[in-house]
């Protein structure tokens, strides 16, 4: 799962976040010591509407320019990228599944017999399954279990994420990235990528939500005792909050884009009751206002967010998955006191998900673990490390994770590789049925 082999000590792997309001290309460079971003190239998107694809052509054009722009950056030829997936289209299940222990204890055959078992479900003909992630499993009634393979046992239970998307807007996305000349390795959701470059293991196994806050779309994925336990889509994100100032404004949404990144203070008590905001009208006549109406404009917005998150994160802790923290990401994580308000609301610890923070998850000097293996991010630049890169970084990891399994398994002369696959044989089903 590679970009290109330059030389055997190193290899290259892009991530492709194709948004609603932006493309985002990431190349990083996996050696033996970890991964390094090396570039983060980010063009203006057009064909999609909150993060589904509804101009096919503009959309393959929007590639383009990021792939352009990357290897400019780069100097390397772009061919084959991890990209992401959201849209309010996406759903989720819990499934379980069982398996029979063939000898006195558990192989890694073992575990594919009972995730095959856990993903025979029946799933709509307009329906796709993305991933399937294991998220707990039980030998012989003992649950918590992380790794069964090698551990003595007669039956082994999973229970299993299922993942679905809508078979046309996966199909769209396919064809974009192909038009653009790419050939996509593995489709992974979006919350779930941000997630690999902003929280860290502490936080996965006490209980944490992760908040992806996107141009279209808002991505939800809770963790908790290192499983993943929730994931959910809402059809609300930066966008809605710009077009808010322009309907109220009376702005171009430029213009009021301009406003937001500028002077968007989420709490009228916060911004500057004496301070006046020059804006330009769609008549184009510049005039004034004061701050605090901007604020006025974007905290019923934020409010509306956050208390649909804060009914998906209570839903769980009723379910006995207690949640002790947020983490934000997303370029409109950004807007000024968004992250206070959502400590309010959510009435919880809240932080900002800069990507630099998996980099000291992982320095042996500032944290107790160790560099574990080669997918580690170790190096990132200062101009790389903002919230609206997490998913981008966060799919480079993801695919450095996959290949890294295969090739272990590989050089092991085992069948391991077989769990890996399970994750990307359900994309490969959407690629024959494109004829790809």
């Amino acid at each position: 799962m590679l970009i290109n082999k330059i030389k055997s000590s190193s290899r290259f792997i892009a991530g492709l976040d194709v948004g609603t309001t932006k493309i985002c290309m990431t190349i990083g460079e996996v050696t033996k010591d970890g991964i390094s971003i090396i570039s983060v190239n980010t063009t203006p998107s057009a064909g999609l509407k909150k993060g589904v694809v509804v101009d096919i052509d503009a959309t393959v054009n929007s590639i383009r320019r990021a792939i352009n722009d990357a290897e400019k950056y780069t100097g390397r030829i772009v061919s084959e990228v991890f990209v992401g997936i959201a849209g309010s289209h996406i759903k989720s299940f819990v499934s379980s599944g069982s398996a029979v222990i063939k000898g006195s204890e558990v192989t890694v055959e073992d575990v594919e017999r009972a995730i095959d078992a856990a993903s025979a479900v029946d799933v709509p003909l307009d329906r796709e399954i993305i991933q399937i992630i294991p998220t707990d499993f039980i030998l012989d009634g003992q649950s918590g279990i992380k790794d069964p393979v090698g551990m003595a046992g007669h039956r082994l239970n999973v229970n299993a994420f299922i993942i679905t998307g809508a078979v046309t807007s996966i199909q769209n996305l396919l064809k974009c990235c192909q038009g653009a000349g790419l050939e996509v390795k593995d489709i992974v959701l979006q919350p779930l990528a941000s997630a690999e470059a902003s929280i860290v293991p502490q936080e996965r196994e006490s209980g944490i939500a992760l908040i992806d806050i996107g141009g279209g779309t808002t991505d939800i994925a809770i963790y908790k005792d290192n499983w993943l336990r929730h994931v959910v889509v809402f059809g609300i994100g930066g966008n809605h909050f710009t077009n808010d100032l322009s309907v109220v404004l009376r702005l171009s949404f430029q213009e009021a884009e301009r406003i937001k990144i500028k002077n968007g203070y989420i709490l009228p008590e916060i911004a500057d009751k004496n301070n006046e905001v020059d804006i330009e009208a769609i008549d184009g006549q510049i005039r004034k206002i004061p701050q605090k109406y901007i604020s006025e404009v974007l905290l019923p917005r934020s409010e509306e967010l956050l208390e649909l998150i804060n009914k998906e994160i209570t839903a769980i802790n009723t379910e006995g998955v207690p949640i002790c923290g947020a983490v934000l990401t997303g370029g409109a994580s950004l807007l000024q006191d968004f992250e206070r308000l959502a400590e309010s609301v959510l009435s919880m610890p809240v932080r900002i998900g800069y990507p630099e923070v998996i980099v000291n998850a992982h320095n042996p000097k500032l944290y107790s673990g160790k560099a574990e293996h080669p997918c580690t991010l170790n190096s990132l630049k200062h101009e790389f490390n903002h919230p609206m890169y997490t998913t981008g970084i966060g799919l480079v990891i993801y695919g450095a994770e996959s290949f890294f399994s295969a090739e272990s398994a590989f050089m092991q002369n085992d069948s391991s590789a077989g769990i890996v696959n399970k994750m990307t044989g359900w994309f490969k089903n959407i690629l024959r049925k494109m004829g790809g």
